[in-house]
């Protein structure tokens, strides 16, 4: 089994359950899907997930993690969480460096990045040949977050 999907992430409640390893249906390189769970009961918050390959896509535009929580969940930073205990699996990919990226106005995007150490580096355009831009998200907030 891979070494990443074998990992225990857990930081008592919030565990990362691995779901899977393929290609990311939009972005193509190969990446690690898991389900943000409650340690104990198995509720899920949301996901997370970590593209394993770096390129310039990835690393000015769709950055290497996407996360999403239920908007029930919100507010208990599991997002953030979540980012901190992927750094491990990051570091066995050997990357040095996570980019983060979301749209400038997801303030909880910006702040989850933030509270998981990530440093602000700047706002691009993303062209308008990019499968993101066609998608809706003309601009990208870039967060760096070394590992």
């Amino acid at each position: 089994m891979d070494e990443i999907a074998s990992m225990r992430l857990e930081d008592g409640e919030l565990r990362l359950q691995f779901v899977k390893l393929e290609p990311h249906p939009v972005h193509k390189a190969p990446t690690y899907f898991f389900r943000m769970v409650h340690a104990q009961t198995g509720a899920e918050f949301g996901g997370i997930n970590l593209r394993a390959g770096s390129s310039v896509h990835i690393e000015r535009y769709a950055g290497h993690i996407g996360y999403t929580v239920f908007p029930a969940f919100r507010g208990h930073r599991y997002a953030a969480r979540s980012l901190m205990l992927l750094i491990p699996a990051a570091r066995i990919l050997s990357l040095h460096v996570i980019w983060i990226t979301c749209d400038p106005e997801n303030l909880s995007s910006r702040r989850s990045a933030e509270l998981a150490g990530a440093k602000f580096a700047e706002i691009v355009e993303v062209p308008e040949n990019c499968i993101i831009h066609q998608t809706g998200h003309p601009r990208k907030c870039r967060y760096r977050l070394d590992v």
